[in-house]
């Protein structure tokens, strides 16, 4: 990843208008920076959000508040929890998707 040329930049995410992704059930907000090919996001899952695809793109994914669980489509899961993250590279490890029965708050780059 690099991050190409720009101001020092402060982020106020409750001012950034978010956008509403259905899952197969539930919903994701995400509220959206784009830094060139960089994409820094916030994204909030309803309780009971399961992705709709399984997702090849590399992520750092971190857990601010509630319980993710990231499948693997080769079947293995691994629950987060506030304070933890992920880091999967571009058509890395195995194709994942989110899933959360009570709802999670997520920051991600990618």
């Amino acid at each position: 990843m690099k991050i190409p040329a720009l101001p020092f930049t402060v982020t106020d995410w409750s001012k950034v208008e978010p956008t509403e992704h259905p899952g197969e059930t539930g919903t994701a907000y995400w509220r959206t920076l784009n830094i060139g090919d960089i994409r820094v996001r916030q994204v909030t899952y309803s309780p009971g959000y399961l992705a709709d695809h399984w997702c090849d793109r590399g992520h750092v994914l971190y857990v601010v508040e509630g319980e993710l669980v990231s499948e693997l489509k080769d079947g293995r899961r691994f629950t987060l929890t506030p304070g933890m993250s992920y880091q999967v590279s571009d058509n890395g490890d195995a194709p994942h998707r989110s899933v959360t029965e009570t709802g999670a708050t997520l920051f991600i780059v990618d």
